[in-house]
């Protein structure tokens, strides 16, 4: 692959990365509650879904999705459902927090429970795979990288490796922002902070999910 389309394919994937979106919010949600750990495993999980949505597109398979009208509704409510859901638990939590009396937090855990890192894996995986928008979004995205002297023997191939280089600038640029985010935790998981967070998360969450479930192909 020559070296202009390479360094245009990472500088569009350094602009999608930089676009807010539901997998932002999951992982900005995930570190700030449970800590870096769980906002790289949520990270991870929403790249592994990434990944795996590029890499069917590169053999046809989503548009095998993409071309069932009851598949894709189907998974477009099952992506709603689950935002909004998430969006309710936040502003459950944010009411819980408001009717407890503000006490002095326990000190910071550097090491999340496996259980919650791979609740959090699966959250991100979860919330990835059920947004038809990705697979629609992948399928335009990266054959527009190719070069137009690719033989078409090697298309299959420059796919999946425009797959890997998406996910591995995804990957970067999350890692800088849950850093970022893990170093400001404790000043935001003060308990009225902490709630105000849990409230706009929440708010997020919802609005994302009634966006998912009325937007059409």
């Amino acid at each position: 692959m020559p070296d202009f389309h390479l360094l245009a394919f990472v500088g569009a994937c350094v602009l999608v990365a930089m676009i807010p979106g539901v997998s932002t919010a999951i992982i900005l949600r995930q570190t700030l509650r449970q800590g870096r750990r769980a906002g790289f495993a949520a990270l991870l999980g929403n790249e592994t879904g990434l990944l795996l949505w590029a890499l069917a597109s590169v053999f046809g398979l989503s548009a095998l999705v993409t071309a069932s009208q009851v598949a894709y509704d189907v998974m477009r409510i099952a992506g709603a459902a689950l935002l909004v859901a998430m969006g309710v638990q936040s502003l459950r939590a944010a009411r819980r927090g408001a009717a407890a009396p503000d006490l002095p937090e326990a000190p910071p855990r550097h090491d999340a429970p496996a259980r919650a890192q791979g609740a959090s894996f699966a959250l991100g995986l979860s919330t990835c795979m059920a947004n038809p928008k990705a697979a629609i979004f992948a399928m335009s995205f990266l054959p527009q990288f190719v070069p137009a002297t690719t033989p078409a023997e090697q298309v299959p191939l420059t796919l999946t490796l425009l797959a890997v280089v998406w996910v591995l600038v995804d990957i970067a640029w999350y890692t800088g922002m849950i850093a970022v985010v893990g170093r400001v935790k404790t000043a935001l998981g003060r308990p009225a902070v902490r709630r105000r967070l849990e409230q706009i998360f929440g708010v997020v969450l919802i609005g994302l999910g009634v966006r998912v479930a009325l937007e059409s192909r």
